[in-house]
């Protein structure tokens, strides 16, 4: 069917007025701008927020004198019972009626009658939708933070157990110095643990109630927030009407979180996917979390780390999408904020199921121990071991820098490592040179070196993990 012939199509099935706001409309809205404009698609995903949000607000309205006990017990009754029809797959939504609360409003004034029109007494859909946004995230947000938590757990245990697995540390990814494996996971776990502070500060401030401020002035009937914010278990009800209907900053928050937290992950996805190669052989993955070729038999591909690495950028573009959404926004709500809740939706799906996968994945990779140090042979990795020796003896650090420059110049002609001269080799570069020399320049003994606080020696890898293990549990 051709653009004419669908939008004349639109126009002759016209939906009926919406009985919730149609009074001073003399036709019904166009059944493409119905479509256009609904929401209810996306957001029937609140269903039990609003419901919940409902049940708190007739409470609050029996406790101030607006309602009876009795009209608060049945419109709990029938919003009860609109829940189980919805979650049995029972509910019927219409399009026609734009959102999930009207959807639900209308359901429930046909279940129990004209007390159901009372409901929407002393509020809007405003302070209604902004308050559902919130219990909604609020849930996902706990759920989130399990998660976060299972896969830390699983990384601490990891590298504990990993403590003293040697492997090249690496800048500008050229070898560097000598670090352990158990070192290297706690460096990813340092970068969820600030994740998860972000976590529970974004939950912090998304905690306050926006109920009752009504379209954006708040409402003449005498309402008690703190009941409601109280009953929903929100910190406290929030402090201006034209604020709690437009803001989005929880929103934006919580999108911000989770595009660090999967810039986070897309790094360590790429270390991952780097060491399972077979130009590094640092590590295994179980064939679960792989794929094969439908060409090359001969091909693992780690498709989760690659999959976590590509969903970042979705959910960067959706924090850039609510924040474009919102830089140019008048007071109070606009039509334009319908537009908030499928980005958070789907980021909020995007990071518990990247968490899940990594939760999951994590624990069960294996190091290949011999690859990782014979890579970390390589590189002349204890350079700077050699340099502290050096500087030991009483030479400056930058002579130390330049002797130990000229002995790996004569390393890569020779295709010796350091730790593989003769003391005569080493010596014809310093006199000060001895045999004490060879216990700085094997791989041990460069970790074991490093025995202080957020060192890389064994004893301290292991006394971080186990501070991290408790700090998680605590939670």
């Amino acid at each position: 069917m051709s653009t004419s012939k669908k939008s004349a199509a639109d126009k002759t099935q016209n939906t009926q007025i919406n009985q919730s706001w149609g009074g001073r409309f003399n036709e019904p809205v166009d059944a493409f701008v119905a479509r256009f404009t609904a929401s209810v698609d996306f957001d029937q995903r609140l269903f039990k927020h609003d419901i919940r949000g409902s049940i708190a607000h007739a409470w609050m309205l029996s406790d101030a004198g607006v309602l009876t006990d009795t009209e608060a017990q049945t419109i709990t009754d029938g919003l009860e019972a609109i829940a189980s029809e919805i979650e049995t797959g029972k509910f019927i939504w219409s399009i026609a009626l734009e959102d999930v609360h009207m959807n639900i409003e209308a359901a429930l004034t046909a279940k129990i009658g004209d007390v159901g029109k009372k409901l929407h007494t002393g509020r809007s859909r405003n302070d209604q939708v902004a308050t559902d946004i919130r219990l909604w995230l609020r849930d996902e947000i706990d759920t989130i933070a399990l998660l976060l938590s299972a896969l830390q757990t699983g990384m601490i245990e990891l590298a504990s157990a990993e403590s003293d697995t040697i492997m090249p540390g690496f800048t500008h990814l050229q070898t560097a110095q000598p670090v352990t494996f158990g070192h290297h996971l706690l460096a990813w776990n340092e970068m969820l643990e600030r994740d998860f502070g972000r976590l529970k500060d974004c939950r912090k401030r998304l905690n306050h109630c926006p109920l009752g401020a009504a379209a954006l002035a708040g409402t003449t009937y005498p309402i008690n927030r703190n009941h409601t914010s109280t009953s929903l278990n929100f910190d406290k009800p929030t402090e201006n009407s034209l604020d709690s209907v437009s803001d989005r900053d929880f929103a934006i928050e919580f999108c911000a979180f989770a595009s660090i937290l999967l810039t986070h992950m897309s790094r360590m996805s790429e270390e991952l996917i780097l060491w399972t190669s077979a130009q590094f052989q640092f590590i295994d993955l179980p064939d679960r979390f792989c794929t094969g070729s439908s060409i090359m038999p001969q091909k693992k591909n780690p498709d989760v780390p690659e999959l976590v690495r590509g969903k970042t950028g979705r959910v960067n573009g959706h924090l850039v999408s609510l924040l474009t959404l919102m830089k140019s926004q008048p007071l109070a709500y606009n039509k334009d904020n319908q537009e908030d809740k499928e980005p958070l939706f789907d980021t909020v799906d995007t990071v518990r199921d990247c968490l899940r996968a990594f939760a999951d994945m994590v624990p069960a990779i294996e190091a290949n121990k011999a690859e990782m140090y014979k890579a970390a042979k390589r590189g002349f990795s204890t350079a700077t071991d050699l340099a502290d020796y050096l500087v030991g003896t009483g030479i400056p650090f930058r002579d130390a820098h330049e002797v130990v420059g000229k002995a790996v110049a004569y390393g890569i002609a020779e295709s010796k490592d350091l730790s593989d001269m003769s003391l005569e080799e080493l010596a014809q570069f310093s006199d000060q040179i001895k045999n004490d020399v060879f216990s700085v320049l094997t791989l041990e003994g460069s970790v074991a070196a490093r025995d202080h606080i957020g060192g890389t020696a064994p004893t301290q890898v292991k006394a971080a993990a186990a501070r991290a293990l408790e700090k998680v549990g605590s939670r």
